[in-house]
């Protein structure tokens, strides 16, 4: 039977202004360590005091204690840094947590450094960089998209490509474009939101409009990549799940010299018709052993979202779904 004894632990933050931080506004911090972890925290002058089972109470504490220590080298938190210390720590990597922050990988349109949140993130960054082709197989919110296009930017910036071609399937769930108003690009658009909102949030809306205007960045769909062979260019398909067997060796055989290439998907989310193999599941089978392909699984555990975010994904796992 598992120990249900209640304890309390107490926590201090000598400086107002680190308390301020750690607690954050209208204690969204507290709340979130609280819900995550099933513990009850209250805040007495320059005290936290942590009471609920043991070792529960344990890692709180640790979440705390390292979450200072971001902000005493002065790196601003915000909710996804607690959400991944939670994590981190109930996955036992806690260790690791600090060592995420070591390393800036570009600064978002805002100014504000851009990091990886998880050891998942990590992984996958990695695999970018040391490899010509990089899967991110995974659920949502694990970052897969904004990471792609945050290190698609930051090479951009260094000159080590001269483009940025971003893609993704434009028909899901067997719907037809011709049925929706407007000319192709307004019909395309929505299919492509996530990649959009990831450039603006790293360039701001106007420098991305330029860029792609000049077309050194390029946003098309799946269909557009046949036929052409990339050079010095930064490529991303997302959405992978939803390709097809021959969708999939179209596009991977679109590298060209000087190039990388991305692919992420969610084989969980496949809107495919039912007698159709998705070409990101076969890529994952017969691909593995090919030097300079890497492929990366986020799970659950490296989710950045809301908690409530990671523990819906569970669920559905757990009900084989």
């Amino acid at each position: 039977m598992a120990d249900t004894q209640q304890i309390t632990k107490e926590f201090i933050v000598s400086d107002p202004n680190e308390l301020l931080q750690i607690v954050g506004a209208q204690d969204e911090y507290i709340t979130i360590i609280e819900e995550g972890l099933g513990v009850s925290i209250n805040v007495f002058g320059n005290s936290l005091r942590v009471t609920g089972q043991n070792d529960s109470v344990e890692i709180a504490i640790h979440v705390l204690e390292n979450t200072l220590a971001l902000i005493q080298k002065g790196i601003s938190v915000n909710s996804s840094d607690f959400i991944s210390a939670i994590n981190m720590a109930q996955n036992g990597t806690l260790d690791y947590f600090q060592d995420l922050y070591n390393q800036v990988l570009i600064k978002d349109a805002k100014g504000k450094a851009v990091r990886v949140k998880t050891f998942g993130q990590r992984q996958y960054v990695q695999a970018i960089q040391h490899h010509d082709v990089a899967f991110g197989i995974g659920p949502a919110g694990t970052g897969k998209t904004y990471l792609a296009v945050v290190m698609a930017v930051a090479a951009l910036k260094k000159g080590t490509v001269d483009r940025i071609v971003l893609t993704r399937p434009a028909v899901e769930a067997g719907e037809s474009l011709g049925f929706l108003p407007g000319d192709l690009k307004e019909k395309v658009d929505p299919y492509l939101r996530p990649i959009y909102d990831a450039l603006h949030s790293i360039l701001g809306a106007e420098h991305t409009e330029r860029l792609m205007d000049r077309g050194v960045i390029e946003i098309a769909p799946l269909a557009y990549m046949r036929g052409r062979t990339l050079d010095n260019a930064f490529v991303i398909l997302d959405e992978a799940q939803n390709t097809t067997n021959m969708q999939m060796k179209m596009f991977l055989t679109r590298l060209g010299f000087g190039s990388k290439m991305i692919v992420n998907g969610d084989i969980s989310q496949i809107d495919l018709p039912k007698h159709a193999t998705s070409g990101l599941v076969t890529a994952q089978k017969i691909l593995q052993n090919i030097d300079q392909i890497e492929f990366v699984t986020f799970s659950a555990k490296d989710v950045v979202r809301h908690p409530v975010v990671a523990k819906i994904i569970t669920a559905y796992e757990d009900n084989g779904q």
